[in-house]
């Protein structure tokens, strides 16, 4: 009887402790890189289009530092700016990240943004919002 006991714990083991490492890459302990699937953009009539993320100037591919509390574009040609993680929090097993960004200089294109990120898969997704114009981005995570 311990032996089947035995056994039966290190089944558990076996198969618990990888679900547990996959899960906790998405917690916010390690950089993530974020790629965006889908992107659609409202406006306050009700309509809303899918369109591209260069179309409203994402980079395709985001490098999330939560040491160093910045979000940054990955790849040529994005000018290299950040934004700053203003709050991060764990909710319902959802890692919410949370910022603002001024946009360019002299613009009113200032936006509020949120993102949620699935502790268990890392699938996310990032909504912001700026003045008579919303966004709602797809996409997935994975650990770098």
């Amino acid at each position: 009887m311990s032996r089947l006991r035995l056994i039966v714990c290190a089944l558990l083991c076996i198969l618990v402790v990888p679900f547990s490492a996959i899960a906790g890459d998405f917690d916010g302990s390690k950089p993530l890189l974020f790629v965006a699937i889908d992107v659609i953009e409202c406006v306050p009539n009700g309509e809303c289009n899918k369109v591209t993320p260069e179309s409203i100037a994402l980079p395709q591919f985001l490098k999330i530092d939560f040491k160093k509390k910045k979000i940054l574009p990955v790849g040529e040609g994005q000018g290299k700016k950040s934004t700053t993680i203003e709050n991060m929090e764990l909710i319902d097993g959802k890692l919410i990240i949370q910022g603002a960004e001024d946009g360019v200089e002299g613009v009113r294109d200032g936006v509020g943004w949120t993102m949620a990120i699935a502790e268990e898969t890392g699938k996310a997704v990032l909504t912001g919002s700026g003045e008579q114009v919303g966004f709602v981005v797809f996409g997935a995570c994975t650990p770098i």
